[in-house]
């Protein structure tokens, strides 16, 4: 091949090369709009049942509760709450309820919205799991904690997010007293812990498990020193990047997280 006929040939590669960009440009482009729209999301297995564990650090993610909707309606169903928040712009992650509540869609006990204290804390006795004693409170301000009631009650620190529900699974790396071993109760469960880096992590069984072994699940297999139960039977988690969907209506408090700075 002579010297013009090289740099004909040079030419179309380079022309051809030029052209290939923008497509390709626009695929990395379009992964790395797939890549931070998943949730910090897995799917794991403890004791021969399944969960989808999400472990959420707050220096990465930010951590929100959400009740009613600007008009003061219930949202009522994570649907609801993601598609309000699309609407708004933002990118929701994930959505999980977050914790207990009356008929009428309120909180039962603490709830703590942006700062705003919308519901106090409840310390009697009472039926239901919520009263099983002690019982416990997620907060978000400084860093993510899950601590017993009375603790928390105790210094009261500023938040800007806080739900009480109960029982609590672990306290202080011990599982809740009343927890039996051979217990028989078995439902879908939610709930929440803090590991020692300050990493959140939320996790809803699969299948149905007893508390036990559900408390079991984030001390021995997630780490967190301290946890709590946040809903039974309607457990629900919506985290669209991993086609995880539920649709149950009429729930209290929800949980949303958001990727920070995206």
């Amino acid at each position: 091949m002579d010297l013009f006929s090289l740099l004909q040939s040079l030419s179309v590669l380079f022309a051809l090369a030029k052209g290939a960009m923008p497509p390709a440009a626009a695929l990395a482009t379009g992964f790395g709009q797939w890549a931070i729209s998943l949730p910090p999301c897995r799917t794991t297995s403890f004791e021969a049942a399944s969960y989808v564990v999400c472990e959420v650090d707050p220096k990465l993610y930010s951590i929100e509760l959400f009740w009613k909707d600007p008009t003061g309606k219930p949202y009522q169903s994570l649907h609801a709450l993601h598609a309000a928040q699309q609407t708004s712009g933002r990118r929701m992650l994930l959505a999980i309820n977050a914790g207990m509540y009356h008929p009428n869609l309120d909180p039962v006990g603490l709830y703590v919205e942006r700062g705003r204290e919308m519901t106090s804390a409840k310390t009697g006795s009472g039926s239901g799991n919520f009263s099983l004693l002690p019982n416990g409170i997620f907060a978000i301000g400084n860093k993510a904690a899950v601590r017993e009631t009375s603790d928390f009650l105790k210094s009261r620190p500023q938040v800007d997010y806080a739900t009480q529900s109960g029982p609590m699974l672990v306290i202080d790396g011990r599982l809740h007293p009343k927890f039996l071993a051979d217990g028989t109760s078995r439902k879908i469960r939610d709930g929440v812990g803090v590991r020692g880096d300050g990493v959140a992590v939320f996790a809803i069984s699969n299948d149905e498990v007893t508390f036990h072994t559900f408390a079991r699940l984030f001390r021995d297999a997630l780490g967190c020193d301290n946890a709590l139960f946040l809903d039974g039977s309607i457990s629900s988690l919506l985290a669209p990047g991993i086609g995880r969907n539920d649709d149950y209506w009429n729930l209290g408090p929800m949980i949303g997280v958001f990727r920070k700075g995206g």
